[in-house]
């Protein structure tokens, strides 16, 4: 049922008020193509769709209560699907991934504190730490001959010896597309449980790996000082439904970050979230298998695409997510230029500069999470920008 035919019909979702295109649209003009905020262009799960129309059946909508249904279903696909065993205990439950970290900075480090970051990645991440207050202690990733990117773990150590109090990762990382291993992880914790900081872990893109990778959960190797935050949003494109998950097995610092969410009034279980959670984590593997296939085949058209069509492009090696990091430093344009120049081609991506003033520019970000036909599309309005 989910096979190519499926995932090719799309979605027609202009007029509902959709970030990705609506927003993209009113900036860029009607015809432009999003390939930008990092959302799918795919129905969710039919099981998710059902069970949301079973509970707007029901013509009230108070207060919720969270259940164990609900910790035992995302637990259940992280064990299924990652082979990870988390505690009823240890989960706590979020709006979204974007307020785990800012609650992990709050929780464990005081204005002024160190925060290492790896650029480039996630704005948000570097945002979390400017608007709490804190240092921001960047300990930039690397970059080979081929593109792929990796680990300065010198630079975090430098970091951890100038006095930094936690440190955030991205994994698997948002742009780069990197899998890291667990050799990769292991000996980065290796290095912070040296100076006891804590790690906090965005792994909302835990599911997109493609083979042979497999994903490594942090806490499947340490679970002392870590938090590892997940969603079925990004999986399984309910991002407007504001439900997320922290997964942590010390009692110490989960402590600490449920007292910092009551602080500042953070209230979790929005009773359409909860149900579409639910309903994606216990009935969404079938789904979630086809598509993993098919954003394979749009990994691969997307790299035959840039060979045909742009080879001074260079697309970094994509390990995981459906976020393309492409370097477009041979044109010798500022993210700013080439914002100016992709806009007027029609076609809109996310500026690498949002990822790290310096680690980003010259890069644009592509999300291939649409059908095959708009990631042709999308290289042929580039190359038209480039011209």
């Amino acid at each position: 049922m989910f096979d190519r035919e499926y995932f090719d019909a799309g979605l027609y979702r202009v007029g509902t008020a959709c970030e990705k295109w609506d927003g993209c649209r009113s900036r860029a003009g009607k015809d432009a193509l999003p390939m930008w905020v990092a959302d799918m262009d795919f129905p969710s799960p039919p099981a998710v769709q059902a069970a949301l129309l079973q509970r707007a059946a029901h013509p009230t909508w108070g207060y919720t209560e969270v259940t164990d249904a609900d910790l035992d279903a995302v637990r259940g696909f992280w064990l299924r699907r990652h082979g990870l065993e988390v505690a009823r205990e240890h989960v706590v439950l979020l709006p979204c991934v974007v307020t785990g970290l800012k609650t992990a900075i709050r929780a464990l480090t005081k204005p002024g504190d160190g925060v290492i970051i790896q650029s480039p990645v996630y704005g948000p991440f570097r945002m979390s730490v400017e608007v709490t207050g804190r240092r921001l202690a960047d300990a930039p990733l690397t970059r080979d001959a081929q593109g792929r990117y990796h680990m300065d773990l010198n630079a975090v150590e430098d970091r951890c010896r100038e006095g930094a109090k936690l440190m955030m990762l991205c994994s698997p990382h948002n742009p780069v597309s990197r899998l890291w291993s667990r050799e990769e992880l292991q000996a980065l914790l290796d290095v912070l449980s040296r100076y006891g900081v804590p790690l906090v872990s965005d792994e909302i893109h835990a599911d997109f790996v493609y083979a042979p990778g497999r994903f490594v959960p942090v806490l499947s190797l340490q679970r002392e000082r870590v938090f590892s935050l997940c969603a079925a949003s990004k999986t399984f494109n309910l991002a407007g439904l504001q439900t997320a998950f922290c997964f942590c097995a010390d009692g110490t610092i989960r402590n600490r970050y449920r007292d910092a969410l009551e602080e500042g009034g953070v209230v979790s279980g929005n009773i359409f979230g909860l149900e579409a959670s639910r309903a994606a984590f216990n009935e969404g593997d079938a789904w979630l298998d086809g598509l993993m296939a098919y954003l394979d085949g749009n990994r691969a058209e997307l790299a035959a695409q840039l060979r045909a069509e742009l080879p001074e492009v260079t697309l970094t090696p994509m390990e995981a997510t459906y976020l393309g990091w492409l370097d477009l430093r041979a044109a010798g344009l500022t993210c700013e230029e080439l914002g100016r120049r992709t806009e007027a081609a029609g076609v809109v991506f996310t500026g690498g500069t949002f990822f790290g003033e310096e680690a980003g520019e010259g890069f644009l970000r592509i999300n291939i999470a649409c059908p095959r036909a708009s990631i042709g599309e999308a290289v042929r309005r580039l190359k038209k920008a480039l011209a």
